[in-house]
């Protein structure tokens, strides 16, 4: 578990991550830092709202033994991998609310910029 510092708006993210041969797993939520104070100080955890989002990355389960006789008979391999991005954002604080557009399209740049930053930081096209 990380924590990473954004104390000019009062919020820390906290940030788990995990990889092995089978995928990679980032989760994050940020906390304000009051809510944080007040666990440190022996307060309910319970109270601390968490919405975390995340990402995971799995390879193509493409067969090794298969890669030879792909390329023998002329097909070409594709080996890839699958990306999920998961969020959970607090969109208004009434319950029954509907979406607005605006909410709508600030989520939908939300995931664009995410999903390009992942391909920038594994620098795929």
């Amino acid at each position: 578990m990380q924590a990473v510092d954004d104390s000019e708006n009062g919020m820390l993210i906290l940030q788990e991550t995990w990889s092995d041969a089978s995928g990679s797993l980032i989760v994050y939520a940020p906390v304000d830092l009051q809510s944080i104070n007040l666990v440190m100080a022996g307060g309910d955890s319970n109270s601390v709202p968490l919405l975390p989002s995340g990402f995971v990355i799995l390879p193509d389960a493409y067969e090794p033994s298969r890669v030879g006789t792909m390329m023998n008979d002329g097909g070409s391999i594709c080996a890839g991998s699958l990306l999920t991005v998961g969020f959970q954002i607090l969109v208004s604080s009434i319950p029954m609310a509907k979406l607005t557009e605006e909410s709508v399209e600030t989520m939908n740049s939300l995931i664009t910029c995410t999903v390009q930053k992942i391909k920038s930081a594994l620098q795929l096209p």
